[in-house]
């Protein structure tokens, strides 16, 4: 989703909850990340890979100057003959501990599996995010949660990513004044305007 979209999005849910909370979420995934750097871990569940929120971040780490927003994407399953970056199994989780953040993206119950996973990341020290469907046992192992309920009737949990994500690279370096700032700015946009659609991260 593009910036223009997204300016768009946050114009219709104007009056809700959802573009400060998306808003707050992410402010609290940046101070996380940028002391460390480089230590973000995504994962999903064994039904759902957040794709879509890996590449959102990664462009918006190369937009925003905080490289330490592109993730390592943790994957239940890798396939034989994935690249190095597609390549990490649920084993980096062990790794995990003070410094390294781990946001978990999870529509529905992410499973006893995981959940033990993420209970030993933040044991050793790490910070726990998560983006999920309401799960309660997920969110008592999060510092920071943003749940949306299956079948509420408002957003759905991809739409709150897209919203996350574009939050994350907002306000991140000091403001430039003058027209470079502006001039950026625009050449940024320029760019998603006329971009191709995205293929598979």
């Amino acid at each position: 989703m593009d910036a223009v979209r997204v300016a768009l999005l946050r114009e219709v849910l104007a009056g809700t909850q959802w573009p400060g909370a998306a808003r707050r979420f992410a402010g609290s995934l940046r101070r996380s990340v940028a002391p460390a750097g480089g230590n973000l871990l995504l994962v999903g569940t064994e039904q759902y890979e957040p794709w879509h929120l890996a590449a959102h971040l990664v462009d918006e780490a190369a937009w925003s100057g905080l490289p330490e927003l592109a993730p390592t994407l943790v994957r239940h399953r890798v396939p034989a003959g994935e690249p190095p970056h597609l390549s990490v199994g649920l084993g980096r989780l062990e790794a995990a501990r003070r410094g390294h953040t781990l946001l978990v993206v999870a529509p529905e119950p992410p499973g006893e599996g995981l959940l033990q996973r993420v209970h030993d990341a933040r044991r050793a020290g790490a910070t726990v995010l998560s983006l999920d469907g309401g799960d309660p046992d997920l969110g008592a192992l999060a510092h920071e949660a943003l749940s949306v309920a299956e079948g509420s009737g408002e957003l759905d949990l991809d739409t709150v990513q897209h919203l996350v994500s574009a939050a994350a690279g907002e306000n991140s370096l000091p403001a430039q004044r003058g027209p470079r700032r502006f001039r950026d700015r625009l050449a940024r946009l320029a760019d998603q305007l006329t971009a191709p659609p995205p293929s598979r991260w």
